[in-house]
């Protein structure tokens, strides 16, 4: 049976510009810098794509936790890491592919079994332009430019397959085939402490190792920078609101949890109520809730409800006058006892 962490984050974005679409032609100064959005109808929603989303997150794991990150290589018009996910946890974590001719190993690719959507805003957005000037030469007219930004609440989701981390097939079917003989040789003759041990027909890395990867890749999520406009804007994109279990099945049920209130972000109580009784037997651990003070405090007394309700066998964890980066590592600390044998 498959295990999956799944995630449910809200990102407060109050005055942002974090993910650009480069520059807008239709607007009235030649330098103007549009946000990423989607329309749907009339309204405008702004959004990070989820590459940038993974791009904070790879790189908040090599900074707080020293990943030794897959070198890149560029061959003509394309690029692609080493596709060593024994050495690399990033290619473990993140998936890889890796086109090769046949005496090179032949094409390794991997799923990710980190999966993420871009972040979105729960509510339509109207886009503000701002106008700049930059005036601090001596000689000449000033050069005028222009960028929008947008103030709103942002929900994503994010998953992470158990039975995938430091596990490695060596099969041929597409997206099955992380490794090749070329590299296996390459792992059984080297130095690196961390040896996989070969089961049928995939490579599993010591439990250890799978554990430490799968509990960095939870745990840095208190931690994540990044973003387009910080000098102007400088936006915490930590989540302010996250909700996390460890599901026996690879749907998703945390995908509906926000929603438009009066105009106004907010969290769908009865959503996850409704998700946790329906999928009570799939749930392998409690689900926890941390949600930082300030950021929503209305809905504060309704979790704190919710905690008090038993769903199957598992609970609710909120940290209703607790620490938001004390309840992640809570729910991290029982990740290993979930990594596969």
């Amino acid at each position: 049976m498959s295990k999956n962490i799944i995630g449910f984050m809200l990102v407060d974005t109050p005055y942002s510009a974090l993910n650009n679409a480069g520059s807008d032609a239709g607007e009235r100064t030649e330098n103007t810098i549009a946000v990423k959005s989607i329309r749907k109808g009339k309204d405008i929603y702004p959004y990070i794509s989820a590459q940038a989303l993974r791009y904070w997150w790879r790189e908040t794991l090599k900074s707080k936790y020293q990943w030794e990150m897959s070198p890149v290589e560029r061959q003509n018009k394309i690029a692609f890491t080493q596709a060593n996910p024994f050495k690399y946890p990033d290619d473990d974590v993140f998936g890889y592919m890796r086109a090769q001719a046949k005496s090179d190993g032949g094409t390794v690719t991997r799923l990710s079994p980190l999966k993420n959507s871009p972040l979105i805003s729960v509510v339509p957005n109207n886009l503000v332009n701002d106008f700049g000037v930059m005036s601090r030469q001596e000689k000449g007219d000033p050069v005028l430019h222009e960028h929008q930004f947008y103030s709103t609440v942002m929900h994503g989701i994010f998953s992470l397959d158990l039975n995938s981390v430091g596990i490695f097939l060596e099969n041929y079917k597409t997206g099955q085939r992380h490794l090749n003989e070329k590299l296996i040789e390459k792992h059984k003759t080297s130095n690196e402490e961390s040896k996989a041990t070969k089961k049928d027909n995939a490579y599993f890395l010591p439990k250890d190792v799978r554990a430490k990867r799968a509990t960095e890749t939870v745990s840095v999520l208190p931690f994540i920078s990044g973003g387009a406009k910080s000098a102007l804007h400088l936006t915490d994109v930590t989540p302010k609101l996250l909700v996390m279990t460890i599901l026996n099945s690879g749907n998703h049920i945390f995908m509906n949890l926000a929603k438009e209130e009066n105009g106004k972000p907010t969290f769908n109580i009865k959503a996850l109520e409704q998700v946790l009784t329906d999928y009570a037997d799939y749930l392998a651990t409690d689900v926890y809730i941390a949600r930082r003070e300030g950021f929503m405090d209305d809905i504060d007394g309704h979790l704190a409800a919710l905690s008090a309700k038993k769903f199957g066998e598992k609970s609710v964890i909120y940290n209703s006058e607790g620490s938001f980066n004390k309840t992640v590592d809570a729910f991290v600390k029982i990740i290993p006892n979930h990594i596969p044998e």
